[in-house]
């Protein structure tokens, strides 16, 4: 007769190779009628833009010591690429809308590189923040146009379709910086930006290529852009759903930003770690956030948003423990761990998109981006002049105390919009 342990390991084990046997079946159904290739196109140029923003804090270092920027200086150098960032969210909507996702996704690509290639060759701070400014603009392009594009695809699995599509980027995030901190070491910074531009270059021929003409069909609404478009605008995104939503997208970008733009120099500057092992952890982070973005979006799919604010709470007690240890392998589990703090990602856009007309769908999520990004932009200049006066470790718990009233806050979104 089997003991309680033993019970309760086969029970535990049952319940993963369900899990695993309906993801499985998942994946098998985003594949089905030549959507695979589209799906996987899409997705890598979403990896490699977002990864390629995600090299700057690993380089910020760097960049630091050849400018002689001070870490306020290094905040506002990524508060111009989260906010230019921001910016580009709008129109890339409107473009969405007007001409198609495959235009505007190639473009993105393309404004994008040029820029980095411009990086690379820069040799004065106010020119790199020009640069920076036109990359994160550049990057900004792409994030709506994906969105509606997916959702024509998968009207019937679209938060599945988006978790797995958000992992994409996590693992451009932690592929792409982690080599970028290993050439820089090696041979310049500028390389450490460099070695991404032919990437781009490859994925917009490939989204050129496989990508529909205009994806999500017509959408007369915006095509005319009259007075009654505005009037329905204004009057969907004044819903308490909607804002409620974006109120928690808000606090959880503010904090992603902050953490992501400063994580590697505090581990350098504050644990002593070198560079190199700084951009392992930092890739590691983002490497268990692959794994965290399709399982919210499973989670949205089958209970609703509520629930999927509870695996962002496993990052509270993550950064408040991330101030007091130094071990660099209790690091390592930290990291890990602290990929749940982007949990609530997938499942409130998947919400916020789901909960808009389609006629205003890529404007009015254009519109709610621009805004959500825009105001996180400015939480890395308050972090760096916090970390200027020695507010490291204060700035890593605030971050972990918002979160908090982030996970209280979403239960009282409204379940009847899911």
């Amino acid at each position: 007769m089997l003991n309680t342990g033993t019970r309760r390991y086969l029970s535990a084990s049952t319940l993963f190779l369900r899990y695993l046997s309906a993801f499985g079946s998942e994946l098998k159904h985003l594949g089905s009628d030549g959507r695979g290739s589209l799906l996987l196109a899409i997705g890598a140029g979403w990896g490699l833009t977002t990864g390629a923003r995600t090299i700057y804090p690993v380089l910020l270092p760097h960049l630091r010591a050849s400018y002689g920027l001070t870490l306020t200086g290094a905040g506002a150098l990524l508060t111009v690429l989260f906010a230019t960032y921001a910016l580009g969210q709008l129109p890339g909507g409107i473009l969405a809308d007007r001409i198609g996702e495959r235009k505007t996704l190639t473009l993105s690509l393309g404004v994008s590189s040029v820029a980095l290639l411009f990086v690379v060759l820069s040799r004065s701070s106010p020119v790199l923040f020009v640069l920076t400014a036109l990359f994160g603009f550049g990057v900004g392009l792409y994030a709506i146009a994906r969105f509606t594009a997916i959702a024509t695809l998968y009207p019937e699995r679209y938060g599945t379709a988006i978790g797995v599509t958000n992992a994409a980027p996590e693992v451009g995030q932690a592929v792409l910086p982690p080599v970028a901190g290993v050439v820089a070491a090696a041979v310049g910074w500028q390389f450490g930006f460099g070695f991404a531009i032919p990437l781009f270059l490859i994925i917009a021929v490939v989204l050129w290529t496989s990508l529909p003409a205009h994806t999500a069909g017509e959408r007369g609404a915006v095509d005319t852009f009259s007075s009654e478009t505005l009037r329905v605008l204004r009057s969907e995104l004044r819903k308490p759903p909607v804002v409620l939503a974006t109120l928690l997208m808000i606090l959880g970008i503010s904090v992603w930003q902050a953490f992501t733009g400063f994580y590697p120099t505090y581990l350098t500057e504050e644990k002593g770690l070198s560079s190199p092992v700084a951009s392992v952890l930092f890739g590691l982070y983002f490497g268990a956030t692959a794994f965290v973005h399709p399982l919210s979006g499973a989670i949205y799919d089958r209970l609703g948003v509520r629930f999927t604010y509870a695996v962002v709470g496993l990052s509270v007690p993550a950064l408040v423990a991330l101030t007091v240890v130094e071990n660099v392998w209790l690091l390592v589990v930290i990291s890990i761990l602290l990929g749940t703090l982007l949990g609530f990602e997938t499942s409130t856009e998947s919400y916020l998109v789901r909960t808009l007309p389609s006629s205003v769908e890529g404007t009015g999520f254009g519109i709610l981006r621009t805004t959500i990004f825009a105001v996180g932009a400015t939480s890395p200049i308050v972090f760096g002049a916090a970390a200027d006066r020695d507010f490291f470790d204060e700035m890593f718990l605030l971050l972990a105390a918002i979160l908090f009233v982030m996970v209280v806050l979403a239960t009282r979104l409204p379940v009847a919009t899911d």
